[in-house]
C-alpha cells in the first residue's frame, strides 16, 4: 500500500459502500434505494406533523398513516396511557392494511373494532392504556415488529407499535423512522390540545365580549331614556312657567276688556269673546302637552332616532305638523353625543313651536361617512340673517338671555368638535344644521 493509499479517506466508512468492482453496483443500488425510502419518509413524516392546527384526530390519522405506509404494514397502532396528556381527545388509533382506523372511542370516524382486529394488536393496546410498558420503554425493532415509546419531558405517555408481513423485514432505515414518528408525536399532540383550547377560549372570548357590548348598549339606551326624561320635565316646565302663564294672562286681559265694553261694542266684542276662546284652547292644549310630557318614557325606544321621533310629538301643537327622516344606515353614537343631539332638537323645535309661526317642520337625521348631522327645518317667518346676528350678540355677550338657546345648541356641537349653523330653510322658514365627526367609538368599521 502506497502513502497515497494510506492517506485516502476510507470509501466504506464514508459511504458504507466496499470498494471491491464485485459488490460494489449492488450496495450502491441498495444505498440508493434506502435513501429513497427515507427521504420518502422524512416527507410522509412532515405532512403528517403540520396536521396539528387540523385537530387531533386528524393528527393521529396522518401520523398512523405515515407509520403504515413508510413500513407497508399490516397493522399499526398509536395509543396514549390512561391519564397521560388529559388534554388529547384522541387517545389510541389502529390502521389496519388498507387504512381502515378502528377505535374504541374518541374518534368520530372510525369502524367499529369488533373482531376484526388479532389478539397480539389487542393485547399490546390494553398494555399501553393500563402504562404496562416498562418492558417497552426502549424501543423494540424485530424483522417484522417495531415498538417505540412515547415519551414527554422524559417521561413515558405511550407508545407507537407495527407489524409487517413476512415479505417486508424491518431494518435501521424503519427504526430510525418510528423513532422520528414517536418523538414527535407528543409534542404535536400536545400542540394540538393546546390549539383546540385556545380555539375554545377564543370562542368564550368573543362570546364575553358579545355580553360586553350587549350591556353597554344597555347601557346606552338607559342613558338616552333618562335624557329623554330630563328633555320632557325641562319641557314641561318651560311651558309651564312661562308660554302657560303667559296664555292665562291674555285671556284674563281680554275677560277684562271684554267686561269693560259691554255688549254695545257689536264687531269688536265678538272678536274678543273669540279671542277669549282662542286662548282658552291654547291653555287646554298646552296643559295636555305638559300632562304627555311628565308621563314615563317608552322603555322599548333606545336608537336616537326613536327618541327623536318621541321628542318631535310631544313637543308640538295639534296645528304644528313634525315629519322625522333617517338618511343612511345608523352608526352607534357615544351616549354624550347623543344626549347632545336630542338636546339640541328639544331647543330646535322648541324655538320652532313657540316662536317661528310655522305649520310644519322636518326633522332629519344623516349617518354620513365621517360626521352625524342632524337638522331641523320649518316653514315659519323667521328670518336667518336676524337668528345668526342674534347667535353672534349672545356669544359675545349675553344681552338678551331670551336668545341663549342659539347659542347653547351651537356650544353643544363645538363640546364634540362638531359646527352648527342656521340657513334659510327650503320649505320657507328657517333651518338648523349640527354636525359632529364620529368618535373612534362610534365610528364604521
Amino acid at each position: 500500500m502506497t502513502a497515497a493509499d494510506a492517506s485516502a479517506p476510507d470509501l466504506a466508512r464514508l459511504t458504507g459502500l466496499r470498494s471491491g468492482k464485485g459488490r460494489f453496483y449492488p450496495e450502491l443500488r441498495l444505498t440508493a434505494q434506502r435513501l429513497d425510502r427515507v427521504i420518502a419518509a422524512l416527507d410522509t413524516i412532515s405532512r403528517a406533523l403540520v396536521q396539528t392546527i387540523e385537530g387531533p384526530e386528524n393528527l393521529v390519522r396522518a401520523v398512523a398513516e405515515a407509520a403504515r405506509a413508510t413500513l407497508d404494514a399490516e397493522w399499526v397502532l398509536l395509543a396514549l396511557a390512561d391519564g397521560a396528556l388529559p388534554e388529547a381527545s384522541v387517545r389510541h388509533l389502529i390502521l389496519d392494511s388498507a387504512g381502515v382506523a378502528y377505535a374504541f372511542e374518541g374518534l368520530g370516524s372510525a369502524a367499529d373494532p369488533g373482531a376484526a382486529l388479532p389478539d397480539v394488536v389487542l393485547n399490546r393496546l390494553n398494555d399501553i392504556l393500563r402504562g404496562q410498558l416498562a418492558q417497552f420503554r426502549l424501543p423494540v425493532i424485530e424483522k417484522q415488529h417495531a415498538h417505540v415509546p412515547i415519551e414527554l419531558d422524559g417521561t413515558v405517555i405511550g407508545a407507537f407499535a407495527a407489524w409487517t408481513p413476512p415479505h417486508r423485514a424491518l431494518d435501521g432505515t424503519d427504526a430510525m423512522v418510528m423513532r422520528i414518528l414517536a418523538g414527535q408525536t407528543a409534542v404535536a399532540l400536545q400542540n394540538s390540545a393546546l390549539f383546540t383550547k385556545s380555539v375554545t377560549l377564543l370562542a368564550q372570548s368573543e362570546a364575553r365580549n358579545a355580553e360586553l357590548l350587549a350591556t353597554q348598549r344597555e347601557l346606552g339606551a338607559a342613558q338616552r331614556h333618562q335624557v329623554l326624561n330630563s328633555e320632557r320635565h325641562r319641557i314641561a316646565r318651560e311651558l309651564h312657567d312661562s308660554v302657560a302663564q303667559t296664555v292665562l294672562s291674555a285671556g284674563m286681559q281680554i275677560e277684562v276688556c271684554r267686561s269693560e265694553i259691554g255688549h254695545g261694542a257689536g264687531e269688536l266684542a265678538g272678536r274678543l269673546d273669540l279671542a277669549k276662546e282662542l286662548t282658552r284652547s291654547a291653555t287646554e292644549q298646552l296643559r295636555s302637552a305638559i300632562y304627555a310630557l311628565n308621563q314615563p318614557a317608552d322603555a322599548e325606544r333606545s336608537s336616537l332616532a326613536a327618541m327623536l321621533g318621541q321628542l318631535a310629538t310631544v313637543h308640538m301643537p295639534e296645528d304644528l305638523r313634525v315629519t322625522l327622516r333617517v338618511d343612511g344606515p345608523s352608526v352607534e353614537l357615544p351616549g354624550d353625543v347623543e344626549h347632545a343631539l336630542l338636546r339640541i332638537a328639544g331647543e330646535a323645535l322648541f324655538n320652532t313651536a313657540v316662536h317661528g309661526n310655522a305649520s310644519r317642520a322636518l326633522v332629519r337625521l344623516s349617518y354620513r361617512i365621517d360626521a352625524v348631522a342632524l337638522s331641523i327645518a320649518d316653514d315659519g317667518t323667521g328670518d336667518p340673517d336676524t337668528l345668526r346676528l342674534i347667535l353672534r350678540m349672545a356669544e359675545a355677550a349675553d344681552v338678551d338671555g331670551r336668545h341663549r338657546g342659539l347659542a347653547n345648541m351651537r356650544a353643544r356641537a363645538a363640546e364634540h368638535g362638531g359646527t352648527f349653523d342656521v340657513y334659510r330653510s327650503r320649505i320657507g322658514g328657517v333651518r338648523v344644521v349640527a354636525r359632529i365627526p364620529y368618535c373612534p367609538e362610534g365610528r364604521r368599521t
